[in-house]
């Protein structure tokens, strides 16, 4: 391999397991969230039925 393909690979692997590594500490500190936002109204979509298209 050449030096450029390996600095490229050690730059792919650092940003994937580092990615994966942030977004484990990230969660380890926050696990669940306090407190959800405020829902909306009920707009009863699942009343309506899917649109029919005569073929």
């Amino acid at each position: 391999m050449t030096p450029l393909a390996i600095t490229f690979l050690v730059l792919a692997i650092v940003i994937v397991w580092g990615g994966l590594v942030a977004s484990t500490v990230f969660l380890r500190r926050s696990p669940d969230v306090a407190e959800y936002p405020a829902g909306a109204l009920d707009d009863h979509r699942e009343d309506e039925a899917p649109i029919e298209h005569d073929t």
